[in-house]
């Protein structure tokens, strides 16, 4: 990681709210999604074109509060110059609430996370299980992104969503299309990728593909991607991969973050959601219950199994040759809702040019 993303890095951890400490010491939080809010009816009758309302589930009526049983730990198969075999995930942090999403590496082995329900981005030491808050008050924010720059981006899932910059200077990047709230896609920001330029790609669950370049101006790509949910740039920037359902999409990226010529990249086994790349551009996607590994010419070259809701991966640790993973179980905004970071060593090296 080069020095502008140390020092960044640094200034960050100035702001922590918490020493390190295990997960039981941190409120799980009650931070709403846009659809989840009392005002959210009334902002989609604002948009010149209302898009139908948009909800991902929840309580029932009738819903448990029993504990609900962790996931089992699948033990891995080797795939050649990816993972050994007999490798099994383990768990490095565990706690409550829909929180755990959208990780990233961070310095000196460390992983940093977004908290959704607690509006807040955690910063996690793998090794001892202990964590500290370095950003609070993120407008219920589930992913996080940090550019080649070092420039720390975050996805704000509550109302007036959009995309939020923490480092090295806190601010609203983009929040509004066309004039309008950007709620007005009617999607969740679900995932972000931020390039080199300053510009953040973020896939919106139940809209579509979105780029918000350096200045706030966010603009709309591709089609039939409703699906989207995970989103990730190659090392060299020059294709980004979107996930679509059971299919990863594909688009070239293009001179001021323009994308073009979509295709359907490589089929999943599952439904796809947050992906990583590694230092020779394989794509690692979370597929619900397993990680496929993809080459850059859209190959699958083998599926590592994880445990039931794994819904997103990232390289980290000191040489960027473990592979997390966050988990979610439980019933989802409820409270029974359940998050785990897991982790398991594999061959291949993450990339190294940026956290992700």
């Amino acid at each position: 990681m080069n020095k502008t993303m140390t020092l960044l890095l640094t200034l960050g951890l100035t702001n922590s709210a918490f020493a390190q400490a295990p997960s039981s010491t941190f409120d799980r939080g009650s931070s709403l999604q846009v659809w989840q809010t009392t005002d959210y009816q009334a902002m989609l009758s604002s948009c010149a074109k209302p898009p139908q309302s948009f909800r991902i589930g929840g309580a029932g009526a009738n819903a448990t509060t029993e504990e609900p049983p962790a996931p089992a730990m699948p033990v891995a198969n080797a795939i050649p110059d990816i993972i050994d075999g007999d490798q099994q995930w383990r768990v490095v942090w565990a706690w409550q609430g829909n929180n755990a999403d959208g990780p990233i590496a961070g310095e000196n082995g460390l992983l940093l996370f977004a908290n959704q329900d607690a509006s807040n981005v955690m910063q996690l030491d793998p090794t001892t299980s202990l964590a500290q808050i370095i950003h609070n008050d993120t407008n219920t924010g589930g992913s996080v992104s940090r550019s080649k720059n070092g420039a720390l981006f975050l996805g704000m899932r509550g109302l007036h969503s959009g995309i939020m910059q923490l480092e090295p200077e806190r601010k609203i990047i983009a929040d509004t299309i066309n004039g309008e709230p950007f709620d007005c896609t009617g999607g969740v920001v679900n995932d972000i990728s931020a390039d080199s330029k300053g510009g953040v790609y973020i896939a919106v669950s139940g809209a579509g593909v979105y780029y918000a370049d350096k200045e706030g101006v966010i603009t709309q790509y591709g089609t039939a991607v409703s699906g989207a949910n995970g989103i990730i740039l190659s090392p060299k920037e020059d294709v980004l991969y979107v996930t679509n359902g059971p299919m990863l999409v594909a688009f070239d990226v293009g001179a001021n973050g323009v994308l073009t010529n979509q295709r359907d990249f490589a089929a999943l086994s599952g439904g796809g959601d947050g992906s990583a790349v590694d230092n020779e551009g394989r794509i690692y996607v979370a597929a619900g219950s397993a990680v496929n590994v993809i080459s850059p010419a859209g190959e699958v070259l083998g599926v590592i199994p994880g445990p039931s809701g794994l819904h997103g991966v990232a390289f980290g640790g000191a040489d960027k040759r473990t592979l997390f993973g966050i988990v979610f179980y439980g019933g989802w905004g409820t409270v029974t809702a359940r998050n785990q970071v897991v982790a398991i060593d594999i061959l291949s090296q993450g990339y190294l040019g940026r956290a992700k």
